[in-house]
């Protein structure tokens, strides 16, 4: 490979990672976040969906009118359960977290089921429960840094439904259902709440498995099926979930409603217990309910890349308490790490631009012998020490990083709010566009440090156009990002300095 190929491929790696980036931000972004707004304001629907051809006679049009038996109230959110003994509403309390309109953030969706619905598998008797409103022994709760509890009656006849649910402040909660006489019901977690929904992010169900695999099923992809031996089941959106998680395996029905996206019950025959939670999916959080339910944070493809870089994030934030600094220190440790690698490919390249005038007489004087030419290109570079793969190897390792960091920054809701200098929230963009400026000016100097060696003239221009491209391209983009890379490119112009001032002294000598 010469080093004409090796800045083509570069251009068309760049190029395909402009119309990439530049068309989600602007088709998906914007478009869906108004999308998500207008989901959120429907009105609420009277027809319950369909769980799966199991679960029978839900479609049913609920003759009773749902008022709120119990409002339950913490530092942190507010909880209204309805006559159903459903969780009808759960409103975020922290600013940061607001609507555009400065109110505070919805996590029920107005889709139906909601989290706690029982649907039962006989017909008479679960028509009788959507017509039936529960008894509160409690109409309020306050939880003021203690767990409360409220215990919802439901007379059925035959059938008395209790549930005690005690709420914590973190917004996870425990649920005990009893029966006094046993009967197939099923209870769901919900509809996947609908904040943060774009076509680039996952939204769906996942599920674990008591034996640790996931099961994922992505909004469209919904349809009937059980799976069995499941320890949580999780609706969630980009940023936030609702779930329920039992250390008893149970069994999973899964059922799409009329857009195909899934929904799950649990199936059960006797009285059980789980542990819910609604909210943000703050890892932490998740962590201290239970550590299996790390897993509810998916970031699509870049899972394993991004999980790994969020550990590593998140231990630079523990110990400098800021986000953007954490983002620096984990360029740092990236830049490291791939010190050897990246070295070696910027001193090929430093040594390609000084071979360039060989290379071009080799090509003259061979160019109706390519074998030949071949032949002595490779005399020339093992003579002089030279790689042309060197240049090329530290980019491909950097791929799958940077596209780690960038799923990374993309779903971790740790960044919500967080502050950085003038930045008021790393999630969103920067609203003075001095980070997009400094990163295209930071790789306006970093390519002219660089060696290059262009016989295209076209490609030259192109390439000299990279940094205003990406300055416009990364304007929009979330600051924390556009920080990360901006760092990346203020290290690469340290490294390539010193590179050029050893090459340049070795060159004297």
């Amino acid at each position: 490979m010469n080093n004409n190929g090796q800045l083509r491929r570069i251009l068309i790696a760049t190029v395909i990672s402009f119309v990439f980036f530049a068309a989600y931000d602007y088709f998906v972004l914007t478009p869906n976040q108004k999308a998500a707004e207008n989901i959120v304001k429907e009105k609420q629907t009277k027809d319950i969906k369909t769980a799966s051809s199991k679960v029978s006679t839900v479609n049913k049009k609920i003759n009773m009118n749902i008022s709120t038996v119990t409002t339950v109230t913490s530092k942190n959110y507010v909880i209204k359960i309805d006559s159903l003994g459903r969780i009808s509403s759960f409103k975020l309390k922290q600013n940061k977290f607001n609507t555009k309109n400065g109110k505070h953030l919805e996590l029920i969706s107005n889709k139906l089921p909601k989290p706690l619905e029982i649907r039962f598998e006989n017909q008479t008797l679960n028509t009788l429960a959507f017509k039936t409103p529960v008894k509160a022994d409690k109409n309020e709760l306050m939880i003021n840094g203690k767990p409360q509890s409220v215990t919802l009656t439901q007379n059925l006849g035959k059938v008395v439904l209790t549930k005690k649910i005690t709420f914590y402040p973190d917004g996870h909660y425990d649920v005990k259902i009893s029966l006094n006489n046993p009967v197939i019901y099923y209870i769901t977690p919900g509809y996947r709440p609908s904040v943060a929904i774009d076509k680039l992010t996952i939204h769906g169900v996942v599920i674990k498995k008591s034996d640790g695999t996931l099961k994922i099923i992505k909004d469209g992809d919904g349809e009937n099926e059980t799976v069995n031996s499941a320890i949580f089941t999780a609706g969630f959106d980009r940023y936030y979930t609702t779930l329920l998680y039992s250390n008893k395996p149970f069994d999973v029905v899964v059922s799409p409603d009329s857009e195909n996206n899934p929904i799950t019950f649990i199936k059960l025959d006797s009285n059980a217990e789980f542990t819910g939670y609604i909210g943000p999916k703050f890892v932490d959080t998740l962590a201290s309910i239970n550590k299996n339910l790390v897993d509810v944070v998916q970031y699509g493809v870049g899972t394993f890349f991004a999980r790994n870089l969020f550990l590593v994030l998140d231990w630079f934030y523990k110990h400098v308490g800021n986000w953007g600094i954490a983002i620096i220190l984990l360029v740092v440790l990236v830049r490291v790490v791939l010190f050897p690698l990246t070295f070696k490919g910027m001193v090929s390249m430093y040594k390609l631009k000084e071979l360039a005038p060989k290379m071009k007489e080799i090509q003259q004087k061979y160019k109706k012998d390519p074998q030949k030419m071949q032949m002595h290109m490779m005399k020339l570079y093992k003579e002089h020490g030279a790689n042309p793969l060197g240049g090329c190897l530290p980019l491909v390792l950097q791929i799958p990083i940077f596209y780690g960091i960038y799923k990374l920054l993309l779903y971790a809701i740790e960044l919500k709010g967080a502050s950085f200098l003038w930045l008021h929230d790393l999630s969103v963009m920067d609203p003075y566009f001095i980070l997009p400026v400094l990163m295209g000016v930071s790789m306006y100097i970093h390519q002219r440090l660089t060696p290059t060696n262009f016989n295209d003239p076209m490609q030259e221009k192109i390439f000299k156009f990279l940094p205003l491209i990406f300055t416009f391209m990364m304007a929009t983009f979330p600051a924390g990002l556009v920080l990360y890379w901006t760092t990346n490119n203020i290290l690469s112009i340290t490294q390539q300095l010193i590179i050029n001032k050893l090459m340049a002294s070795k060159a004297k000598k």
